[in-house]
């Protein structure tokens, strides 16, 4: 058994459930909570990086017979990664369209890891171990699937705090740009109807409010940015797997 060979896939097979994983649940989170997003349209974000996967699955089935398994995983992981770099230009002019496209990226990413994955882990196994290898790569994928989601959660809260922390102590009354911001958004209310009082209140809840919504984009930019750096700690572990012989896709189990 290629102890080698094997544990590559293993791993690479880990970062894809976690990125897999992530973003699933992660996404439509981030549009429904900064973008205002119901969960029909959060869904919808989703759908069209749901059916790509499904015609890729044809393409990478031919490719598989005439390209190293290595070299597809190596492509969708690069393909993957790019995915996760797209989302980390987050910011509130964004719409439906660029998180649909980052989604079909990913996408398109993903189906070249999941089945040449196979067909390398395969690589240097006897006949009679290829069952409990396909099962040791689903359980990869699932528990990366429970590591990318509690590893997503814990980067997001934490560096929300970080983040709100920092911009707090750029709020400073004594600031020109603060009294600016302030009697700018003070005369908004007031041109709508408010009082004095009621519109000073509204202008200090507007800038918390901003400050708050800063602090989650960059907080998911960084979520973002993690995983990009997992999915593109996959490719040179791909590059370094064996090479494989044509048509070694075993039996798999999910």
């Amino acid at each position: 058994m290629s102890t080698r060979q094997f544990g590559s896939c293993f791993v690479v097979m880990l970062a894809t459930g976690i990125i897999l994983f992530a973003t699933t649940q992660f996404l439509p989170q981030l549009v429904q909570e900064a973008f205002g997003y119901t969960a029909t349209w959060a869904g919808l974000v989703l759908s069209p990086g749901g059916l790509l996967p499904m015609a890729m699955m044809f393409v990478v089935g031919r490719l598989s017979g005439v390209v190293q398994p290595k070299y597809l995983i190596a492509t969708g992981a690069a393909i993957v990664s790019l995915s996760m770099y797209d989302l980390t230009n987050l910011n509130g002019d964004l719409d439906f369209w660029f998180f649909a496209n980052s989604r079909m990226l990913l996408g398109l990413g993903l189906p070249l890891i999941f089945i040449p994955i196979i067909t390398a882990s395969y690589t240097g196994l006897p006949s009679d171990k290829t069952d409990q290898a396909s099962a040791l790569m689903n359980v990869a994928r699932n528990v990366g699937g429970s590591i990318g989601v509690s590893l997503a959660a814990n980067v997001l809260a934490h560096r929300e705090q970080f983040h709100q922390s920092r911009l707090i102590e750029q709020v400073t009354p004594s600031s020109v740009q603060y009294q600016q911001t302030m009697q700018q958004v003070m005369q908004y209310f007031v041109e709508h109807g408010s009082s004095l009082v009621q519109a000073q209140q509204q202008a200090f809840a507007w800038i918390a409010q901003q400050v708050q919504t800063q602090a989650t984009y960059l907080a998911y930019i960084d979520v973002f940015w993690t995983l990009m750096l997992i999915s593109a700690a996959a490719v040179p572990l791909a590059l370094i797997l064996r090479r494989s012989s044509s048509g070694a896709i075993g039996p798999v189990r999910h």
